[in-house]
């Protein structure tokens, strides 16, 4: 049972433990978007978001994830497929109608209102008594720390203190469904870090289903319940923040995720040397063990994976152990307690990350070394993960759906016991 609201998300919670509509989950089915000049921003887009998640949708510029919001919202209409909110279709229903708040990345507050009269107007359109709407507008305002701006116009305000003036206005509406659009994009480095612990806090208090669309996988990893990567309008991965990073499902996850990201190196496996050559000549020796697992799945062309924590730096050997590399530094970036150390393998860099007791100088030779557990491996055309190791987590409820037409053009979401699921 969802944990109970507290002051004006009172009756939300007493909906919600009836067991009523309040509690409806998101159901995109086969949601396809196309815009002018062939432009196609979903592809047969699938995805189920239990009530109450916080789940961020995450991927590059143009992958479509603004576009779902926007569908979720009613600023657009699918070009074909489906949207529900519980039992009621909704991408035909007019946007007034569908009881959700949306959070913009430039604020869209009311320049010639008060922070006040911003917070109460959506209130007032909707007839809401005036007692009622000065208790939701002071308890809200405390809530998120604006109580002493009410008097202000968003003009004398801070870009902090403007975006909470808009998380404020969609709050005080108690909708059933939050959507963020990339709403800290335009925060400096301190803000956004205050505002991700403002709106996860929020969520855990209220736990009203929220939807958040980020660019930004430090932003995703940190404020996600579940994440959703997608790529050129198709879902990628649908897991856990840890899951999604540990165990990539392919290697666009493995890269998108992660800073600095997973290093990838394209090779191919030959079992008889008991080795992987990589495509710059270079030759890195593998374990028993490693070996025998390829070989069982008779892989050839692979991409080998390694996050730069995973690498150990030493001095550089003579011989040539299991899972080590001989290269040379020639950068390094301090950031405090880490360094990174960029470090040339014959014309192909990889980066190590390594903490920062002792200093690493520019162009040293050393040796990488890296645990067999580190290692991530990547096959086939569409480099999607070679096995899936157990003990894995779950996507919290959260289901996507892949058409297996396109299984040899695309990275199957894969099947587990966790809700997360591919057909």
């Amino acid at each position: 049972m969802p944990h109970p609201a507290r002051g004006h998300g009172a009756g939300r919670a007493a909906r919600r433990e009836g067991g009523g509509e309040a509690m409806a989950d998101i159901r995109f089915e086969r949601v396809r978007k196309v815009y002018a000049g062939n432009v196609v921003a979903l592809e047969e887009f699938s995805l189920v978001i239990p009530s109450p998640t916080l789940v961020v949708l995450v991927g590059p510029s143009g992958c479509g994830k603004t576009t779902l919001l926007r569908l979720l919202a009613g600023l657009e209409r699918p070009t074909s497929g489906e949207i529900y909110l519980g039992s009621e279709r909704i991408d035909t229903v007019d946007p007034r109608h569908r009881d959700v708040a949306m959070v913009f990345q430039s604020y869209a507050l009311y320049p010639h209102m008060t922070v006040r009269e911003n917070l109460s107007f959506g209130l007032k359109i909707r007839k809401i008594p005036r007692a009622t709407i000065v208790k939701k507008v002071d308890e809200v305002s405390k809530s998120i720390e604006i109580g002493d701006l009410l008097d202000r116009r968003p003009g004398e305000l801070s870009g902090g203190q403007r975006q909470r003036v808009a998380l404020g206005r969609a709050i005080v509406r108690e909708p059933r469904v939050f959507l963020f659009d990339e709403p800290l994009s335009n925060l400096d480095a301190r803000l956004r870090d205050d505002m991700r612990y403002l709106i996860k806090r929020l969520y855990q208090r209220l736990r009203t289903t929220t939807v958040y669309v980020t660019h930004d996988q430090v932003e995703a990893m940190t404020i996600g319940e579940t994440l959703v990567v997608l790529k050129d309008g198709r879902i990628h991965q649908v897991g856990s923040p840890p899951e999604c990073y540990s165990f990539p499902a392919n290697a666009f996850v493995a890269s998108f995720l992660g800073s600095p990201p997973m290093n990838l190196l394209d090779g191919r496996f030959l079992p008889d040397e008991r080795a992987v050559v990589l495509a710059n000549g270079i030759r890195i020796g593998l374990t028993a063990a490693l070996c025998e697992r390829l070989s069982l799945g008779g892989v050839s062309d692979l991409t080998l994976g390694v996050r730069p924590e995973e690498i150990t730096l030493g001095a550089k050997t003579d011989d040539s152990p299991p899972l080590a590399l001989q290269g040379k530094i020639v950068a390094t970036e301090t950031l405090g307690h880490d360094v990174l150390a960029h470090v040339d393998l014959g014309g192909r860099e990889v980066i190590v990350r390594k903490r920062s007791q002792r200093p690493v100088e520019s162009g040293g030779a050393v040796s990488l070394s890296f645990p067999e557990a580190s290692i991530h491996v990547f096959v086939g055309s569409d480099r999607r993960r070679f096995a899936w190791p157990e003990g894995r987590t779950g996507a919290g409820g959260v289901r996507a759906v892949v058409d297996s037409s396109r299984a040899d053009s695309e990275p199957p979401a894969r099947q587990d016991s966790g809700g997360s699921s591919g057909v």
